[in-house]
């Protein structure tokens, strides 16, 4: 799952600016919606509507945004109009990439996938072509200044599997103990820096330097668009690559 690491450390290193942000909040008031308008508003009935109003609140989304998004989906027109879709797709030196999205519209979001696939040197891919290289799992990252206790009290609380790199530990759980495990972390005074239930790579691809850039280019781009919630990739490279680009400011 190495892969799926170096992806997560890239994004948490480029930061969340304002504009960003407000792109964040856009993207989770779509999630709001449709968890809301498929299970109801109760967040104490709604397993997969509390995951989402914890992730929201892990990024500051004030309570007012948080709750016109819930109203929305269970009782206006615009929640409805909404639909999720996962689409599958090949970057440079056949990376697989899989980008889940919420959109009001599926041929426009399927098209302007496809295109910025096609602009970086990938492909969108018929259903199930990649699909199959992922799993759902449960994710935590949080911040410890003692890695390996935390990892037993992860793994003692549920965890199947623990990465650390220096202060952050990320925590992978079956789907449905990310909760649990959650709150026993929370329990020991950790920083939750996100927990949500996401798709993670079975392996991973090695590439060198070049195709590596040119994944996390697509990678970032997909990553920007409006409709798209996630992207997740069996990327990977080495560490001396990932140092190189670190000097470089690329990443």
């Amino acid at each position: 799952m190495s892969g799926h690491s170096k992806w997560s450390t890239i994004k948490r290193a480029k930061g969340v600016t304002d504009q960003k942000r407000g792109a964040l909040f856009s993207r989770l008031s779509r999630e709001l919606s449709i968890a809301a308008r498929q299970g109801g508003a109760d967040p104490q009935t709604n397993v997969r509507l509390r995951l989402i109003i914890q992730k929201a609140r892990d990024v500051n989304m004030p309570a007012d945004n948080i709750s016109r998004a819930v109203q929305r989906g269970v009782g206006g027109a615009e929640g409805a109009n909404l639909a999720e879709l996962t689409l599958e797709g090949y970057g440079p030196g056949g990376v697989a990439i899989m980008v889940a999205a919420i959109s009001d519209n599926r041929n426009r979001t399927i098209q302007e996938v496809r295109n910025v696939l096609s602009r970086h040197g990938g492909s969108l891919a018929e259903s199930g072509a990649v699909a199959w290289l992922f799993e759902s799992r449960g994710v935590i990252t949080a911040e410890t200044t003692t890695p390996e206790e935390t990892a037993l009290e992860a793994i003692d609380a549920g965890a199947e599997d623990v990465k650390t790199e220096k202060a952050l530990i990320e925590v992978y759980t079956r789907p449905q103990d990310l909760e649990r495990v959650r709150r026993a972390l929370e329990a020991k005074n950790l920083k939750i820096i996100s927990s949500d239930v996401s798709l993670v790579p079975r392996s991973t691809v090695m590439v060198e330097e070049r195709t590596a850039i040119q994944n996390l280019k697509l990678l970032e781009s997909l990553e920007e668009m409006e409709d798209v919630r996630f992207v997740n990739t069996n990327l990977d490279y080495s560490d001396a690559v990932l140092e190189k680009l670190k000097i470089s400011g690329l990443i």
